[in-house]
């Protein structure tokens, strides 16, 4: 194939996507520039399916620091796993895509998106996740597409569409929102306590946008698509299917309207064996090639025959597993201050999900550097979530976080960030800990509202507590269910994972992910209309709790104190190699970090070292002013005259002339190294030099 070039417009910036040049033995490959960013983008499939219970597709995001003109730092000066940014990334771009596979497909797909160019103001993972669906879209892999993604801000009342840099930083909402051309299938936001229609109006004007990207797609599959490779999926025998269940969906039934987890995942597990172990004697009969194939379709009804009856409960009876309200949400507690020395520490708990989180306050200094593409380069709040296996009763892996705790965190920070004091107000980088102890239906939710309780516990000021809940839905086509506070069994079966979080004026974050391949603006409305009645209910408990921030900082937590000088004086403060400083520091077992503003952070356990270290600071960069008065020391003399310290840092000469109304012949008949003096400040000469006058201070002498 030779090259092809396609070209639109998209935000107001040049898009273009080039076919037939680069990769050409993967299954598709597209090169994606807009505006100077540049993505490349291949995808792969195997041949054949492999056999699992699951789609193995696998969506990487690598970030090529050559792409902003950087090196990468470390000794070995090459990228390493990927950054937190291309984490999220990655995700954001397999959530929309997944839902657009058959169900049943089990061959591997792969899809690669290398960042190769960036410009800031074009969005580099809205490019690589327009590269996914239109590489898959024109490729022979089944893709149901395509799908594309936008960002929305909202500044000065209007929605814009993928803002620039200087757009992002007015922003009240940043929004990704991705979908089909008949609907949205996923979204991730912040928000600056925006109000239900408001991020409404957002996810509609992203989603026309999204009907025109799928619009251009369209014109490019049809000018050099191929055609889609022949797949095999499980067929189910429906005389099969329907002698199942009439045997066992009453039983089946029964067990998922058990109340306790354990307990009901124990039943369900004893009917799904029931059913493999009666048609197990039924394959031994037959032929091995006939026996695989009904072991094979026992197996999908098995399960099939659970997710039938949830859904169809929920649906049609309007009965949930737990036996709760559409609308009701799980019992809830809460409980401050667990751990005593620690800064901060909040537990929540909602039915069988449990969160205990810590808040741990430290100097500026640590705050986290952040080596990416993007042109933020650390951050002082930071969330990190922990999910052990022990949470859902299981065994399992155990290390570092995966994908998902890494989402999970990052939802949480998104939610808290919005309430989060300044750094002016509060001089503290702030780090939220999240261990998830029990889980059974959105622990990210939980996180978040025991994220506040401990912010709260540690003294922070925040500007309003923030509750978050996961909405669900079921549908069938024509009816549908939204549930509130879903559990883990809703989620697993359900057709969406709707997450919102907020204070009482409005919304923080959201974030939604659905199996099915989009919802309408509807559902959307009555959704967000739900979860706000929900966040209301759990902020009443929040605060039954804690009413407001302490008033007091623990006292294990590090006092910390700003002070301002002048930027220009920074350098004097510093010191040639650090001397000053390093004395400072010495001197009062003070931290002090020091920002180009010329913000100055002292932090000690020690209040009156902080005021010391203040103290030093001032006096190093204060401005000797003429007509000032200073009681200084007397640092050296000269037949001339002698030289006075006013301040750290700051001599000035006493003329011979101005020691005293009367005539001075030898300057020590009037003042002596170490006397300390009384000297007004006459004169600063254009070279910085300061003349005193001790004269000036004496009181005239009286005349016979």
């Amino acid at each position: 194939m030779t090259k092809q070039v396609f070209s639109t417009t998209w935000g107001g910036r040049p898009l273009s996507v080039e076919v037939g040049q680069l990769a050409k033995q993967a299954n598709g490959a597209v090169l994606v520039r807009y505006g100077d960013t540049v993505v490349l983008t291949a995808v792969v499939a195997s041949k054949e399916a492999k056999d699992t219970d699951f789609f193995p597709l696998t969506i990487n995001y690598e970030e090529k620091m050559y792409a902003v003109g950087k090196i990468p730092g470390g000794f070995i000066k090459r990228e390493g796993r990927p950054s937190l940014d291309a984490t999220l990334t990655a995700r954001l771009i397999d959530r929309p895509i997944r839902p657009m596979f058959a169900e049943g497909f089990r061959n591997e797909v792969q899809v690669t998106n290398i960042v190769m160019s960036v410009e800031q103001d074009c969005s580099p993972a809205m490019a690589a996740m327009l590269g996914s669906s239109l590489a898959l879209s024109i490729s022979d892999i089944p893709f149901d597409g395509p799908i594309a993604g936008v960002e929305v801000g909202y500044v000065d009342g209007e929605y814009v569409l993928n803002p620039t840099v200087e757009q992002q930083e007015k922003t009240a909402i940043e929004l990704s929102v991705a979908g089909t051309k008949t609907a949205i299938n996923m979204v991730e936001s912040g928000a600056k306590e925006v109000s239900e229609e408001d991020m409404l109006g957002a996810l509609l004007f992203g989603h026309q946008a999204i009907q025109e990207m799928v619009a251009f797609q369209e014109e490019v599959v049809a000018a050099v698509g191929k055609e889609k490779m022949e797949i095999t999926l499980l067929q189910i025998d429906e005389d099969l299917r329907k002698e199942v269940y009439a045997a066992y969906y009453e039983t089946m039934k029964k067990a998922v309207l058990t109340e306790e987890k354990l307990a009901r995942e124990d039943e369900i597990d004893q009917v799904k064996t029931t059913v493999k172990e009666v048609y197990a004697q039924k394959a031994a009969e037959l032929p091995e090639e006939e026996a695989a194939h009904l072991t094979k379709e026992i197996k999908q009804l098995a399960e099939d025959l659970e997710k039938d009856v949830v859904r169809e409960l929920i649906t049609i009876d309007k009965i949930r597993p737990d036996g709760r309200k559409i609308d009701e949400i799980r019992s809830l507690a809460s409980e401050v201050g667990l751990l005593p020395r620690v800064h901060g520490s909040g537990l929540f708990t909602r039915g069988q999900t449990q969160a205990l989180s810590t808040c741990t306050l430290a100097p500026l200094g640590e705050h986290q550097i952040i080596d990416g593409l993007g042109i933020e380069e650390s951050k002082r709040f930071i969330h990190h979530y922990n999910f052990p296996q022990f949470s859902v009763g299981s065994t399992g892996r155990s290390g570092a976080p995966g994908r998902r705790e890494i989402g999970h965190g990052a939802l949480g920070e998104r939610a808290m960030a919005q309430v989060i004091p300044s750094e002016a107000d509060f001089p503290y980088t702030i780090r939220i800990v999240s261990e998830v102890l029990e889980s059974n239906g959105s622990s990210s939710q939980a996180s978040i509202c025991g994220g506040i309780l401990a912010l709260m516990d540690a003294g922070v000021p925040i500007k309003a507590p923030v509750a978050g809940i996961a909405m669900g839905l079921v549908s069938d086509g024509e009816n549908y269910t939204i549930l509130t506070d879903i559990q883990g069994l809703e989620d697993h079966l359900g057709d969406m994972d709707f997450k919102v979080a907020g204070t009482k004026d409005g919304i923080t974050a959201l974030q939604m992910d659905i199996k099915i391949q989009g919802i309408t603006e509807q559902i959307l409305r009555e959704a967000l209309d739900q979860a706000k009645k929900a966040r209301m209910e759990i902020l009443e408990e929040l605060i039954s709790t804690i009413a407001e921030p302490r008033k007091e900082l623990s006292p294990y937590a590090p006092k910390i104190e700003m002070i301002q000088i002048d930027p220009d004086k920074i350098k004097v403060v510093i010191g040639k190699g650090g001397e000053t400083i390093n004395s400072i520091i010495d001197e009062t077992g003070v931290k002090i970090d020091i920002d180009q503003d010329g913000n100055v952070s002292i932090a000690s356990s020690d209040a009156e070292m902080i005021q010391k270290a203040i103290k030093i600071i001032e006096e190093l960069t204060k401005e000797v002013k003429v007509g000032e008065v200073y009681l200084g020391k007397v640092v050296r003399v000269e037949k001339f005259g002698a030289f006075v310290n006013l301040i750290k840092g700051k001599d000035g000469l006493v003329h011979i002339s101005q020691l005293a109304h009367e005539r001075v012949n030898n300057v020590e008949d009037v003042v002596k190294e170490g006397d300390e003096i009384l000297v007004k400040v006459t004169e600063i000469d254009r070279q910085g030099r300061i003349n005193l006058s001790r004269k000036a201070m004496l009181d005239e002498p009286k005349k016979d």
